[in-house]
């Protein structure tokens, strides 16, 4: 139940308005655009998560588990693209995105914390509205 009311506050509630700020230009503190390609539709899917770069690799940790659409897009086609604040601007980044189930997402958060100061605000969301916590890594192409 928890997941269902989760996932729709964030598809029509949170996340528009989000990729509306990324469409027109306007990069949200704390934030990044992944975009994964569907699994059924081949088509392009662009979802906001919890900004995540560190060095050249961008870690993500999921509310939802497999539950999650970009998770089972990812499971799909691991090529994809992660759209950060560069300066003033905002860039893309292609990647191969990893799903590492064996990893402690609690713990992961902790060490993001510690490498990026800002992320304690979307760790402590993500605990709060998650449901299967699962971490996700990409490795960005050189």
């Amino acid at each position: 139940m928890k997941h269902r009311i989760v996932h729709f506050l964030q598809k029509y509630l949170l996340n528009p308005p989000i990729k509306l700020l990324f469409a027109i230009g306007v990069v949200p503190p704390g934030y990044a655009l992944l975009e994964t390609i569907g699994r059924k539709t081949g088509k392009p899917r662009r979802t906001p998560v919890g900004y995540g770069l560190v060095g050249k690799q961008f870690w993500i940790v999921t509310e939802h588990g497999q539950k999650a659409g970009y998770v089972r897009n990812i499971a799909g086609n691991p090529r994809v693209r992660v759209k950060v604040r560069d300066g003033l601007w905002a860039r893309w980044h292609s990647g191969t995105a990893q799903l590492i189930p064996d990893d402690d997402p609690r713990e992961r958060q902790r060490w993001l914390k510690s490498q990026l100061p800002g992320s304690a605000s979307n760790a402590a969301a993500v605990r709060f509205f998650g449901t299967e916590l699962l971490t996700v890594r990409i490795d960005l192409d050189a």
